[in-house]
């Protein structure tokens, strides 16, 4: 089986057999992989833990013809330790890590993307919002929903925030619709718009463009968290389980 090395985010991991586990795999140049980490639930596995969910690891990879089988997996940077001492924290990586998921996912649906598509943006925007995660750069909640949205704006969906997505009014914005693409007037709002105040919408603004300055001076409300919600679900065509248990 030919060989090739990458780095990686593990996105996922689950049981194979009484040993053996799957591991889904963010990487830098390969889009994502889902390979059989073999002997990884052993005491004396030579992985250890370097392919939990949350870690980066620069791995050597065979492909196979379902799988790839991880050879080597050498450790770069263990975000687990400090995301996981804070449940907030853990609670909003496991949405990025969730979204990253299924957003890679959707895109290998389309016929037309090679099987290797370049997903090196993602993984950048992936490892920068879990590293300010784990150094608690920001609130939990900000970071979560800012890469949220930039993660589907380099996917090529961004909403519509500055202007009416009917008229092109920027006055008067108060309503917010996934399926129209943006923010909406009073005037021209449809009946499955959600009401999206002031405050709400320059809160997406402020995330969607990374502006930390604006985002650390406010508190980011639960009206934005579910405009999101909604905006990722409506795109990603599946709920985001995560996301679901943040209001729980």
């Amino acid at each position: 089986m030919p060989l090739y090395r990458d780095e990686a985010v593990v996105l996922r991991a689950f049981p194979l057999g009484e040993a053996d586990r799957i591991v889904v795999l963010l990487t830098k140049q390969h889009g994502k992989v889902r390979a059989v980490a073999k002997g990884v639930r052993r005491l004396k596995s030579r992985f250890g833990g370097r392919l939990e969910p949350l870690m980066r690891v620069d791995v050597l990879l065979a492909q196979g013809k379902s799988l790839d089988v991880v050879s080597q997996a050498v450790s770069i940077t263990a975000y687990a330790g400090e995301i996981c001492a804070d449940y907030v924290s853990y609670e909003y990586a496991n949405v990025m890590l969730e979204v990253a998921d299924a957003l890679v996912s959707h895109e290998y649906l389309d016929e037309y993307i090679p099987e290797y598509q370049d997903t090196s943006g993602q993984y950048r925007l992936l490892i920068a919002a879990l590293s300010s995660l784990s150094h608690h750069k920001h609130a939990p909640v900000a970071i979560g929903m800012s890469y949220v949205l930039r993660a589907l704006s380099l996917a090529g969906w961004s909403p519509r925030l500055t202007a009416c997505v009917v008229c092109g009014k920027t006055e008067d914005l108060c309503y917010f619709s996934p399926t129209a693409g943006g923010v909406m007037c009073a005037s021209d709002h449809t009946p499955e718009s959600i009401i999206c105040s002031h405050e709400t919408r320059l809160q997406l603004c402020a995330l969607a463009q990374g502006n930390w300055s604006v985002v650390d001076g406010t508190s980011i409300d639960n009206s934005t968290v579910c405009c999101i919600q909604q905006w990722v679900e409506y795109y990603l065509e599946r709920p985001i389980r995560s996301m679901g248990l943040l209001h729980s």
